[in-house]
């Protein structure tokens, strides 16, 4: 009996501390005062304030750009670098690819900044490239922290991948070139999607490294909007929160349903 009491209680406190924020955050952004902490009344002038912004908008749009830019690159490196730790189990260099992948995921964003920080400086003062930090640096610096991730997620796809398959393909004629893109692709195409949304979320969210990786006119939106709140939360800060908080809702109630409308498998 106290179990059956404990366990909904420890639920609802659970979700109340997870959510909470987030719903007041909504909320607040229908706030009429300025002053985001005290209730005047129901308003939607902060989202209208917010189409007007010349900060928020741009540095969102620049934001998605870079990300969407940033995990494209990070894909297609990070399956490369699992294809090869999976598939060649011994080649040179394979324990020193291994432990970058592994530092990559440890390494603490400031260390990580600085280090690209210095190499973009090296590189400019040696050949002339990158010219100044900009939305160039950005990508890459993104792309080099992101490729450690899909690179994981996609190994661990590859390692429960049946070699059967594509070793029946190339007893029909296939060629190990054939047989990537057309078995091996398909199959670990779940955990490239799911690698690649998440080297954008990484990406979109990142404020250290582009801190130090950036330049003028190339401020991302955490970057914007670190820089608002130092003197307060916007009313227009909570308003775009909202949006994104609505489209990711929406993302995940999408997937749900077609999750919950996907056949299952008949019982033996």
């Amino acid at each position: 009996m106290r179990r059956s009491i404990f366990l909904p209680v420890a639920a609802t406190l659970g979700f109340l501390f997870l959510y909470a924020p987030i719903i007041s955050l909504v909320v607040f952004s229908f706030n009429a005062n300025r002053l985001v902490t005290v209730w005047s009344g129901f308003s939607t002038q902060s989202y209208v304030n917010l189409w007007n912004d010349p900060q928020l908008l741009p540095a969102t749009w620049l934001s998605l750009q870079i990300a969407a830019v940033s995990a494209t690159i990070a894909l297609v490196l990070g399956t490369l670098c699992a294809y090869a730790l999976v598939r060649f189990r011994r080649f040179r260099g394979r324990t020193v690819l291994r432990a970058t992948v592994s530092a990559s995921l440890v390494m603490p964003d400031v260390i990580t900044g600085l280090a690209l920080l210095l190499l973009f400086v090296g590189m400019q003062s040696l050949i002339g490239w990158p010219a100044g930090r900009g939305v160039m640096t950005i990508i890459i610096a993104h792309s080099t922290f992101c490729t450690a991730y899909i690179a994981v997620v996609v190994q661990s796809r590859l390692i429960d991948l049946d070699l059967s398959l594509e070793e029946a393909a190339m007893d029909l004629g296939a060629t190990p070139v054939r047989v990537f893109f057309d078995v091996t692709l398909p199959i670990i195409a779940p955990a490239l999607i799911s690698g690649w949304l998440l080297a954008f979320t990484l990406s979109l969210d990142d404020l250290v490294i582009a801190s130090f990786v950036s330049g003028p006119g190339s401020s991302t939106l955490p970057m914007v909007i670190f820089s608002k709140i130092r003197l307060g939360v916007a009313p227009e800060v909570n308003a775009l929160a909202t949006i994104i908080i609505g489209f990711v809702a929406t993302g995940v109630l999408i997937t749900t349903l077609l999750q919950l409308r996907r056949p299952r498998p008949a019982k033996n």
